[in-house]
């Protein structure tokens, strides 16, 4: 299957439940809103096979995924069955909190990714590292956590920056995400009222993060549509948010 030319992406995390429910008829009607890319989660060895017979029949393709990198038997497996899924950057979702308050627990980080980085080079794919809001409320080196670990990273590490959740971590994404530079090669888009609190997640536009700047920043990385939660209907949410964006020109 040939690479989309496409921007936009969806996390399939946003439409969870309908997956246990209806798998294959869940990613269609993600096809149906347009998407020709969606993002797993949890991917492992055991589902790659069932992924890429979905794909066949949809159309979809996924570029990145996340999945639990460091808690993995095999990582040597993993990444080859990523590769051979047609995914190129496995993203590791989440690092516990008490391992961002220091310089010490960022050491450890780095250490976890970069030897990650280094055995998926051998398949072809990238490693990268999603964030929540403690990457970002706590800070090391007198600058956010986030930052400071990416200056521990090698080059084949990138980063997948969550925008809602960097928000609710106190930090300006847009700004974040210029210094930040290259290294991002993903960003989650969403909206609310930058709480913890899920369902107070909005569609794209709906919100107080301002998603068109946040989108200006970050021109070359790959948009993933993203609720952890809604207050509603997640693919009617999802179907809001891909309106506004091609109502602002992103496809």
């Amino acid at each position: 299957m040939s690479a989309s030319t496409s921007t936009l992406s969806v996390q399939l995390y946003s439409v969870r439940e309908r997956l246990d429910e209806d798998f294959l008829g869940t990613l269609r009607a993600l096809a149906d809103l347009g998407f020709t890319q969606v993002e797993p989660f949890g991917f492992t060895p055991d589902v790659a096979l069932t992924y890429s017979q979905a794909f066949a029949e949809t159309g979809l393709s996924a570029p990145t995924t996340h999945a639990g990198i460091l808690d993995a038997p095999d990582q040597a497996e993993l990444f080859a069955a990523a590769a051979h899924a047609g995914v190129r950057t496995v993203i590791l979702p989440s690092s516990a909190q008490e391992r961002w308050t220091d310089a010490a627990g960022l050491e450890g980080i780095a250490a976890d990714l970069n030897a990650a980085a280094a055995l998926a080079s051998e398949h072809e794919v990238r490693v990268g590292y999603h964030n929540h809001w403690w990457e970002l409320e706590n800070t090391v080196d007198g600058v956010p956590a986030l930052e400071a670990l990416a200056t521990r990273l090698d080059d084949g590490v990138v980063l997948e920056v969550d925008t809602y959740w960097a928000e609710v971590g106190g930090v300006d994404a847009v700004g974040l995400l210029g210094r930040l530079g290259e290294r991002v090669v993903a960003i989650h888009v969403k909206d609310g009222d930058r709480s913890r609190d899920t369902k107070k997640q909005q569609p794209a536009g709906q919100g107080d993060v301002p998603v068109l700047d946040i989108l200006a920043a970050a021109p070359d990385a790959l948009r993933v549509i993203e609720f952890d939660d809604y207050d509603g209907d997640r693919l009617e949410g999802i179907a809001a948010s891909v309106a506004y964006l091609r109502e602002h020109g992103i496809s």
